[in-house]
């Protein structure tokens, strides 16, 4: 008898739920604005960031002093300017660097000294100064590290030439794993993703709750048998499956626009956005019960997921490399979670095994949202 009525019971209410979560549907096929929020908008900031937002240097724009004109300073141009990685801006003279640098001519000065060929023919040591401008350090490392390759290069094939016998007693060769080219794109794309489901994610939610108070609609959920805790559920799980659209849309533009690989099972990659949608969600739900205002919420819900999931999620800078309180406070951020667990499913094979950390950071914070504004949600206008 007990165990029928408790069947009972939950035949209920996944009945409630079950309407609740039709009627928001309904709401949600009849509102342009809620389907461009949740599908177009993601895909089109998705191209933006992923096409806007490099790290990748091409063609640096290069000065070049040349004082010597000799056939070996022609030659040594000619090395620096072959690969396509420079590309020539101006001739100048050596004093006019800071000029060219305040003007934006140009990125770096190769300044070749008048004695550079006469050295070099005669054995000896050639110094030539590479001027780099250093306003943006890390453009400023790939500049050098560009120009330290090619410098190398030249000084093997002059020491080839010269007759000098024997190799080096240490070779090094590098092979680079998960992302060879070093494209920028690869490494952004997945946090991008990140991002974009946690803003979009929480500001539907957001005016969910807040929508029906301000309809006035709130009063006939009342005056129904339908609980707190099936509302919030009836509301969450249709934004659950755009979500999870969202998801698909981003990831199948994002690999075929900027072929970003996905190594790992595409079922650990959805269970993972599965269970960080559902904490953004259920954060838009709780800020949407408790303002009851939707411009309060679109606000709250903007500063609470676009700020953080930006900053704190390790997308654009490393998590290490911020001061110890910001790290702390990155550990309660769902992005950070879920940046990582995209990254190592995409781009080297994780499976769920490695990843069950972060799966249970993003379970954990689910759970406390969810528990948390169904508590808040009080059955009364007031």
């Amino acid at each position: 008898m007990t165990r029928g009525a408790g069947a009972e019971r939950a035949r209920r209410f996944l009945v409630r739920v079950g309407a609740m979560a039709s009627k928001e549907a309904l709401h949600i096929r009849r509102d342009p604005r809620t389907l461009a929020l949740g599908l177009v908008m993601p895909v089109v900031m998705l191209l933006l960031f992923g096409y806007g937002v490099s790290f990748d240097l091409e063609r640096v724009p290069l000065a070049v002093a040349d004082l010597d004109r000799s056939p070996a300073s022609r030659e040594l141009v000619r090395t620096f300017l072959a690969p396509g990685e420079f590309a020539l801006a101006r001739e100048a003279a050596a004093d006019e660097a800071e000029e060219i640098f305040r003007r934006r001519e140009a990125l770096a000065l190769l300044a070749i000294p008048a004695e550079y060929g006469r050295d070099l023919a005669r054995g000896k040591a050639a110094g030539v100064q590479l001027l780099v401008d250093g306003s943006d350090a890390v453009t400023a490392n790939q500049v050098l590290a560009k120009a330290e390759a090619i410098a190398l290069a030249v000084s093997g094939r002059q020491a080839a030439a010269a007759g000098v016998a024997g190799a080096p007693p240490l070779t090094v060769k590098v092979w680079t794993r998960y992302n060879p080219e070093g494209r920028s794109a690869v490494f952004i794309v997945p946090g991008m993703a990140a991002y974009l489901m946690a803003i979009a994610a929480v500001m539907l939610t957001a005016l969910a709750v807040a929508g029906e108070w301000e309809r006035g609609s709130m009063e006939q959920l009342f005056a129904s048998p339908v609980g707190r805790l099936e509302i919030i559920l009836g509301k969450l799980l249709p934004y659950l499956a755009l979500g999870m659209l969202q998801l698909l849309l981003v990831l199948a533009v994002g690999s075929n626009a900027f072929d970003v690989p996905v190594r790992g099972a595409p079922w650990v990659v959805f269970l993972m956005g599965m269970l960080f949608l559902v904490g953004m969600l259920g954060q838009g739900l709780l800020i949407s019960v408790l303002s009851k205002n939707q411009l309060v919420a679109t606000q709250a819900g903007a500063l609470s997921s676009l700020l953080p999931s930006l900053l704190l999620s390790g997308m654009l800078v490393p998590i290490e490399n911020m001061p110890v309180p910001l790290q702390v406070l990155s550990r309660i951020i769902p992005a950070r979670y879920l940046v990582h667990a995209l990254r190592d499913v995409m781009l080297k094979g994780t499976g769920l095994g490695g990843l069950w950390t972060d799966a249970l950071a993003m379970a954990i914070f689910a759970a406390a949202v969810l528990g948390i504004a169904t508590a808040r949600f009080k059955r009364r206008v007031a």
